[in-house]
């Protein structure tokens, strides 16, 4: 089997997951999206891994759907063609929910479902040169998978704006709207993304699974008496852990708790 998902984990801990169909801008079919998936559950469950870089290899960060596959779906029938947007829609779940950090590192193209992987991610930082399109319209098609992350980075307005136009937008837009956290020269986007990841490796493993569940617990739950109760709830039980305990200890002590490899850094990055 061609390996179309490339996966490597440093000695820090930091995974990279790259696309590796470069000839067609790691455009993802059906066999690279299975991967994807096989890659990202097997790192969630290393706990050797800290974090989850998602790059692509050459030109481009992803061109999304495979346009040969796209043309092989037309034939499909009805429940062939349901079964396979689900095994897709799988990718973007999976990524999404994810235990363990994830940052995009974008360059060049990004389009379709590159959007909603880039989206689906905690964090995105992109090169200047990176350029955007939800382009699905335009083949008679709507942004259906990917447009619970899109709309959840960039909010309902701007989502109307390039679901409906299909327009490219460049990086310096990207971020405007939320879709990228920062931009940096091509050349800086390594230093960036490594800055992040030195910011990230600040927080305890455990905590950070515990934080992002609970931005999807409450983001759209309201103020209620019942979600108060489950935010004391959380923080109640969070308190009571080992890391929790470290982390405390660390903080009077006046000291790096014992999560903190390697050490942090502070850089600047470049923004608009």
């Amino acid at each position: 089997m061609t390996q179309k998902v490339l996966t490597q984990i440093d000695p820090n801990g930091n995974a990279t997951v790259a696309f590796n169909r470069p000839e067609v801008h790691n455009a993802f079919d059906a066999e690279m999206g299975l991967q994807l998936i096989t890659a990202l559950k097997k790192l969630e469950a290393d706990p050797k891994v800290r974090a989850v870089v998602l790059m692509g290899q050459g030109k481009s960060f992803s061109a999304g759907a495979d346009i040969a596959h796209m043309k092989k779906s037309a034939k499909f029938t009805k429940e062939q063609n349901r079964k396979a947007a689900l095994a897709s829609a799988q990718i973007f779940h999976t990524l999404y929910t994810l235990k363990k950090p994830t940052i995009a590192r974008v360059h060049g193209a990004v389009r379709g479902g590159g959007v909603g992987l880039v989206a689906a991610c905690d964090i995105a930082i992109g090169s200047r040169d990176a350029t955007f399109r939800l382009s699905e319209v335009r083949l008679g098609i709507v942004p259906a998978m990917i447009s619970p992350y899109v709309v959840a980075a960039i909010g309902e307005r701007h989502a109307r704006r390039y679901f409906v136009s299909g327009e490219e937008f460049d990086a310096a837009e990207a971020y405007r709207i939320g879709l990228l956290h920062d931009i940096v020269e091509i050349d800086d986007l390594n230093a960036a993304v490594g800055a992040i990841l030195s910011q990230v490796y600040c927080g305890g493993p455990l905590a950070i699974a515990a934080a992002k569940q609970q931005i999807s617990n409450i983001a759209h739950a309201g103020i209620t008496a019942a979600v108060v109760a489950e935010t004391a709830r959380t923080i109640a039980d969070i308190r009571a852990t080992p890391e929790a305990q470290e982390g405390l200890t660390a903080f009077l002590e006046k000291r790096k708790a014992a999560w903190i490899t390697p050490a942090p850094q502070k850089k600047k990055t470049k923004k608009r």
